[in-house]
Parts: C-alpha cells; sequence; structure tokens
C-alpha cells in the first residue's frame, strides 16, 4: 500500500549495522513491531543497501533517545494525504531520516523519498 501511494519501489526503510556475515542490527519504526526497535535481522539480496558515512554511535544514541516511542501510523499517511503527523511516534523513513540528520523534519520523507535523496544522506552530519 504505503508503494502504490508513494509511486516508489519502496514500502519501508531500516538503519542496518553489519554486525557479521549477512546478519545487520536493523534500527527503524515499524508498524508490525509498534514502534521504534532494534533487532538483529539475517539480510537477504531483497534489501537494497545503501553506504552511510555516519557512526553507530550516533544511531544508538537517537535510538535510546526514542526506543518504545510507538508507529505514527497517520503520519505515515500524513506524507500522501497531508495528515498531521504526531510529534512522539515515529513511522520508518521518520525515524530514519531524523537518526541520521538530527534534525526534525523526518515527516516528510517517505521510504521513496529517503532513496531518492540519498546523496545527501550519505555525505557526513
Amino acid at each position: 500500500m504505503t508503494r502504490f501511494f508513494t509511486r516508489g519501489q519502496y514500502s519501508h526503510c531500516e538503519i542496518a549495522v553489519h554486525i557479521h556475515n549477512n546478519i545487520y542490527h536493523c534500527y527503524s519504526s515499524s508498524i508490525r513491531d509498534g514502534g521504534v526497535r532494534r533487532k538483529s535481522m539475517m539480510l537477504d539480496d531483497k534489501w537494497d543497501l545503501i553506504k552511510l558515512d555516519i557512526d553507530e554511535s550516533q544511531i544508538r544514541h537517537f535510538y535510546d533517545a526514542t526506543k518504545g516511542s510507538g508507529y505514527d501510523l497517520w503520519g505515515a499517511l500524513g506524507v500522501v494525504a497531508g495528515l498531521r503527523q504526531h510529534k512522539a511516534k515515529y513511522f520508518c523513513s521518520e525515524w530514519c531520516f531524523e537518526a541520521i540528520t538530527n534534525k526534525q523534519n523526518g515527516w516528510r520523507f517517505s521510504p521513496n523519498d529517503l532513496y531518492a535523496i540519498k546523496s545527501i544522506l550519505t555525505r557526513r552530519h
């Protein structure tokens, strides 16, 4: 459904930190997991991985500050429908943008928007 409304190929995004082999610590906000979370996942070739020039400590710091925050379904819908976001909740691309940039405008971006601006996000912040 997300791909349909955002007219792109991506419906979700994560920040994946390599552990070993194809195991990653994956940080995001997930509707399935109830909001902001980190979990270890085996990532296969269906994932598009984009190298980011940021320290894991920056991601961990933002995660520690936001873990347990709920999933912002209205905010996720608001990316395409103009609905208001919930300031204490996050959807996936909102959380990832804010973790990467240390800025609070993540509610404006879908996973497809983040992919489109990946050249900006891959620069050191």
